[in-house]
C-alpha cells in the first residue's frame, strides 16, 4: 500500500533487455540466462512490490522454482527448448492451478478443494515452457470493472497506486505493467481484459468467442466469457496467442501480413461516450492507421443493453445456490446485481439474444467494406480507488458499470479484439483503443497492434 513517503507508482522491470518475454526466452535459450535466475528474480520482485500492488492472490514459488530447474537441466542436456521457455507468467485466480483452490474472486469459494489438474490454457503455457508464479486477483466471480476487491482487497493501478486497475482482470493488468510478469491469462466477458490493459498502460487480446477453450476456468456468462492474454508488446501478445491455440508455428503469421489495412474510426455511439483523452487516442491510432473513414455502429447501445441483461440472466442463474447459502459472504457490489439478475423473465432474456443477432448482423455488414475497426477502449483513464462516479463530457456516470462503456457492445458479438496503449501527454494516465477485427481474424487487430508500434504511436512497457 502507499502512504505518506511511499512512492506513488512503480518503477518498472529493471533490465530493459528483459522487459520481453520473447526476449527472456531468446537468453534462457542461448544460456546466457538461467530459468532459474530469471524466476528468482521474478519471485523475489513480487514480495518486493505485491505487497503495495496487491496484484496476487497466491504465489506459487516451489512449483516455479521446480519447474525453471526442469527447464535449466533441459538445456544442459543440449535438448531443445519450447518457445515460452522460462518466461515468468501468472493467471486470473478463477483458472484452475493443480494444488490451488479456484476462488474466482470470492470467500464463497475459499473453502473448496483444491483443483487437481491445471486448466486446459495453463496446461498449454507449461508445455510451451512458461513458468507459473501465481494467481491474480480479480473483482468477485468477474463481475466488475475496478477490481475493488471487500475480500481479498482492491489492485492498485502501478501508475498511481491510489487509482483503479480496471477489471475484473486488474490483477492481470497490474502485474504485467509493473513488470512483475511479462504475461498474464485472464478472461473478458463485457471488457475485463481491454478495461485493465487500458488503464494500466498494456496490451490485452479478447479472441473470437469460443477461439480458446474454457475448461478448467470458474464461468461467469457461458454466453459471453472469453479467455485471452496480456502483454506489454504486440510480438509478445501474438506468442502468447499462439501457444493458448495449440500450437506456437503460426505466431509470425499472427504479425507477418503486409500491406495496408482497410481501417475505419467508430464514431456515433463511441464518440459520444468517450471522454476528451479517450477521443484522442482513438484519432491518433486512426491517423497511425491510415484510416480515413469514420462509421458508426448503430445497434451499439442496443448491444450494451443486451449484454446486461445477458450477463444478469446468465450470471444470476449460475450463482442462485449462492445467492440462498451464502449471501451475507458474498461481495456486497455484486450479490444484489446477481440476485435481480436472476429474477429477470425469460422473455427479456430472449429478447437481448435477440438483439444480439442483430448487432452481429450488421458488425458483418461493416466487415464487408473494412479490415478493421478502431475505437478508445475505456471512456476515461484509471480513477481512484473508491470512486463512486466520474465525469463523462459533463454528465456524472457511476463509476463501477460505466468502465465498460465502449467494450461490451464488442463483447455482445464477440468479436476479436486488441486492446492497445496509445502514447499520453505527461501527467495523464494510460487509455488505450480497442482495434477490432472480424471474427476468427485475430490476426488482423494483432497486426495493426504492431503497426501501432512501429509509427511510435503506443507507450506500453509498464509503470515510468
Amino acid at each position: 500500500m502507499s502512504g505518506p513517503s511511499a512512492p506513488s507508482c512503480v518503477p518498472p522491470f529493471g533490465d530493459p533487455s528483459l522487459r520481453s518475454a520473447l526476449d527472456m526466452a531468446g537468453a534462457i535459450a542461448s544460456g546466457t540466462l538461467g530459468a532459474a535466475e530469471l524466476t528468482q528474480h521474478a519471485l523475489d520482485r513480487i514480495a518486493l512490490v505485491n505487497p503495495r500492488l496487491n496484484a496476487f492472490t497466491s504465489v506459487t514459488a516451489d512449483r516455479a522454482r521446480r519447474k525453471a530447474r526442469d527447464i535449466d537441466a533441459a538445456r544442459a542436456r543440449g535438448e531443445p527448448l519450447p518457445p515460452l521457455a522460462g518466461v515468468p507468467y501468472a493467471v486470473k485466480n478463477l483458472f484452475d492451478v493443480a494444488g490451488l483452490t479456484t476462488l474466482a474472486g470470492s470467500r464463497v469459494l475459499a473453502s473448496a478443494p483444491a483443483a487437481s489438474a491445471d486448466a486446459v490454457l495453463v496446461d498449454r503455457m507449461e508445455r510451451a515452457g512458461a513458468v507459473l508464479v501465481g494467481a491474480l486477483n480479480m473483482d468477485e466471480f468477474a463481475y466488475g470493472f475496478t477490481t475493488e476487491n471487500t475480500h481479498a482487497g482492491p489492485t492498485r493501478n502501478p501508475h498511481a497506486l491510489s487509482h483503479s486497475a480496471g477489471g475484473s482482470s486488474g490483477g492481470c493488468g497490474a502485474a504485467v505493467a509493473a513488470g512483475l510478469v511479462p504475461l498474464s491469462l485472464g478472461s473478458d466477458t463485457n471488457g475485463s481484459i481491454r478495461v485493465p490493459s487500458s488503464v494500466c498502460g498494456i496490451f490485452g487480446l479478447k479472441p473470437t468467442f469460443g477461439r480458446l477453450p474454457r475448461q478448467g476456468s470458474y464461468p461467469f456468462v457461458y454466453s459471453l466469457d472469453h479467455l485471452g492474454p496480456f502483454a506489454r508488446s504486440a510480438d509478445d501478445l501474438a506468442r502468447c496467442f499462439a501457444v493458448l491455440l495449440g500450437d506456437a508455428a503460426p505466431a509470425a503469421g499472427l504479425l507477418g501480413e503486409a500491406g495496408p489495412l482497410r481501417a475505419a474510426l467508430l464514431g456515433g455511439y463511441f464518440q459520444q461516450f468517450a471522454g476528451p483523452q479517450a477521443r484522442a487516442a482513438a484519432r491518433a491510432a486512426a491517423i497511425a492507421l491510415g484510416a480515413a473513414d469514420e462509421v458508426e455502429f448503430t445497434s451499439a447501445a442496443a448491444a450494451r443493453a443486451a449484454a446486461f441483461i445477458i450477463t444478469a440472466s446468465e450470471g444470476g442463474q449460475l450463482h442462485l445456490d449462492h445467492l440462498r447459502d451464502h449471501y451475507d459472504a458474498m461481495e456486497p457490489l455484486s450479490r444484489d446485481r446477481l440476485a435481480a439478475g436472476a429474477l429477470l423473465p425469460a422473455s427479456a432474456y430472449i429478447r437481448a439474444q435477440r438483439v444480439r443477432a442483430l448487432a452481429r448482423a450488421e458488425a458483418r455488414r461493416l466487415f464487408e467494406r473494412f479490415d478493421l475497426l478502431i475505437a478508445p477502449a475505456t471512456p476515461v483513464a484509471a480513477q481512484p480507488l473508491g470512486s463512486e462516479s466520474f465525469d463523462l463530457n459533463g454528465t456524472s456516470v457511476p463509476t463501477r458499470p460505466n468502465m465498460g462503456l465502449l467494450t461490451q457492445p464488442i463483447s455482445c458479438i464477440g468479436l476479436p479484439v486488441v486492446a492497445a496503449p496509445m502514447r499520453v501527454a505527461p501527467g495523464e494516465l494510460p487509455i488505450g483503443v480497442q482495434l477490432i477485427a472480424a471474427p476468427g481474424r485475430e490476426e488482423v487487430a494483432l497486426r495493426a497492434a504492431r503497426m501501432l508500434e512501429a509509427a511510435g504511436a503506443t507507450a506500453a512497457g509498464g509503470a515510468a
